[in-house]
């Protein structure tokens, strides 16, 4: 069954799962803030994604800026990149997506289609 990692008020992902719904796409729903992917969830996710890990960081959340990751990130490893996305949920780019053979971060509606 297809995972979905959302924050009940992103708006992104309120169109997500109207999106999923009306597609009749069965899934199981995951408070990203309450139930935060683990280091070990998030490392599977990122290999099966084939993504660069910085897409998996919610670039445009208040913790990011707060943090100023975009100046941090470049100079941080990635097993500190992992630690780091597993201590808080608004860090993750939101909605991931997570199938048997695929990972999706963040809605494009195209590349979802494509997938499912």
């Amino acid at each position: 069954m297809i995972r979905v990692y959302c924050y009940d008020r992103c708006s992104t992902c309120k169109k997500a799962i109207k999106w999923l719904d009306e597609k009749g796409v069965k899934y199981e729903l995951i408070d990203i803030k309450g139930d935060n992917p683990s280091e070990a969830d998030l490392r599977a996710f990122h290999a099966k994604s084939g993504l660069p890990l910085k897409r998996f960081f919610n670039t445009s959340g208040m913790q990011y800026r707060e943090l100023e990751l975009a100046k941090k990130l470049p100079s941080m490893s990635e097993d500190e990149q992992f630690a780091l996305l597993a201590t808080d949920g608004m860090l993750v780019k939101r909605p991931l997506l997570i199938g048997d053979d695929f990972v999706l971060t963040g809605f494009r509606e195209a590349e979802w289609e494509g997938k499912l």
